[in-house]
């Protein structure tokens, strides 16, 4: 559901149960609060005028959180922060008690019956009680918009990704995983290739077992041409059909492929290490020059990267329950993982001791996690990379001796390869 209906839910219900409640207790229930008319449409005047200065104060708070997450941290938060549906939810008891105060006003002295609608007027107090509380929880939230919070909520929608989609790695004493890719030999020519129409859209999901039901009906193997978090653009080819000897429905097919105008972090664990990436180079901007905001974010990345490099995230061919293979589809090597979660921050913290301190400790440390000997291979040569950059820089002798040191909180806690052999 689209986040902007939920307010005009409320303002819709509010409305109804304000044609509904005033009228019907007036009619069957009575009752006398020892309230005069004019206090009851005193109440109720300030409650209504209220509630719209305070709406307005809370758009104000929601503009604030958009524009102070887009420029102090990623453009890509900005959706996170305007989905939030706590925020609409609160719009929509702010604009409920607003709009029932208002009508319920009417029913206050109806052609001069001298009758209050007293339950009506209870009901505003208690949804005035409701909306201070969303209000505080609403400055709370805003509160909780320091960086240290944002990095851990950005990598712990990175984690949760991560357990969901990828099956721990099946080898048995760090041997390599089953190469699967021989597979590919194996196909049959391309008997139908589909492409996208359209604007401009980001893949944000594939329906698995939708597109393996459509390629085994069709008696098929589909390949992916574009994984996820892909842009498509008009005439781009989203996947080609092997061997298919019955009719291939690229209706179904192509509706197993959800497309958004943004990436999102569903099946996307590249999403949370992009935008953690964008905060840390942000920080190392000139503009900012804070390095240790971008050491905060590489310790939610390598987070990261040691629960991926546990993970098989290589088995890209899919079979179906009789066994035969259905479905390719592309996904990231562990070289790519390494590349996008350390190539951006290496160049603009190559100035920075402190951040390089910092990657030499992340990197050192995704080696000695890696199950397998190819993927603690690939992340050494890329420590060896890191090191030829600081043999290349414009460092002294001496600050190149401190830049190659490991150290998790880039400058405080140096642990050098004899400290960390004796221990």
């Amino acid at each position: 559901m689209r986040v902007w209906i939920i307010p005009m839910i409320y303002v819709l219900g509010a409305f109804a149960c304000s044609q509904v409640l005033p009228r019907f207790e007036l009619a069957y229930l009575p009752q006398h609060l020892g309230i005069s008319v004019s206090s009851a449409q005193a109440c109720l005047s300030a409650a209504a005028s209220g509630m719209m200065a305070l709406t307005g104060v809370v758009f104000a708070l929601a503009f604030i959180m958009v524009q102070f997450s887009a420029v102090a941290y990623s453009p890509r938060l900005v959706r996170w922060f305007v989905n939030n549906r706590a925020l609409y939810h609160s719009i929509g008891v702010f604009s409920f008690t607003f709009v029932f105060a208002f009508f319920a006003l009417v029913w206050v002295d109806r052609n001069g019956s001298g009758k209050i609608p007293g339950y009506s007027i209870q009901m505003v107090g208690v949804l005035l009680m409701v909306s201070m509380f969303l209000f505080v929880r609403l400055v709370q939230h805003v509160v909780s918009l320091q960086i240290g919070n944002v990095l851990h909520a950005v990598g712990n929608r990175g984690r949760e990704v991560i357990e969901a989609g990828f099956r721990p790695l099946c080898a048995k004493h760090g041997a390599e995983p089953e190469p699967t890719c021989i597979e590919t030999s194996r196909l049959r020519p391309v008997s139908q290739t589909v492409t996208y129409s359209g604007y401009p859209r980001a893949v944000t999901r594939l329906e698995i077992d939708g597109l393996v039901s459509e390629a085994r009906m069709s008696g098929g193997i589909i390949a992916m041409a574009c994984g996820v978090g892909d842009t498509l653009v008009d005439g781009s080819v989203i996947m080609r059909v092997h061997g298919a000897t019955s009719g291939f429905s690229e209706e179904n097919a192509v509706r197993a492929v959800h497309l958004g105008t943004e990436r999102t972090f569903e099946q996307d664990p590249k999403y949370p290490i992009r935008i953690l990436v964008d905060i840390a180079i942000r920080a190392l901007s000139p503009a900012i020059n804070d390095p240790t905001t971008a050491v905060q974010a590489i310790d939610q990345i390598e987070d990261l990267l040691r629960r991926l490099v546990r993970k098989d995230f290589d088995a890209a061919f899919i079979k179906d329950k009789q066994g035969d293979l259905r479905l390719i589809i592309l996904l990231p090597a562990w070289d790519d993982y390494l590349a996008l979660a350390f190539d951006e921050i290496r160049q603009f913290g190559a100035t920075s001791i402190q951040v390089i301190r910092r990657l030499r400790s992340a990197l050192s440390g995704l080696a000695d996690a890696s199950p397998t000997e190819t993927r603690a291979d690939v992340t050494r040569r890329y420590l060896k990379q890191l090191d030829l950059g600081i043999d290349h820089s414009q460092f002294d002798s001496e600050d190149r001796n401190k830049a190659k040191q490991e150290d998790r909180q880039g400058l405080g806690l140096s642990r050098r390869q004899e400290v960390g052999r004796a221990y």
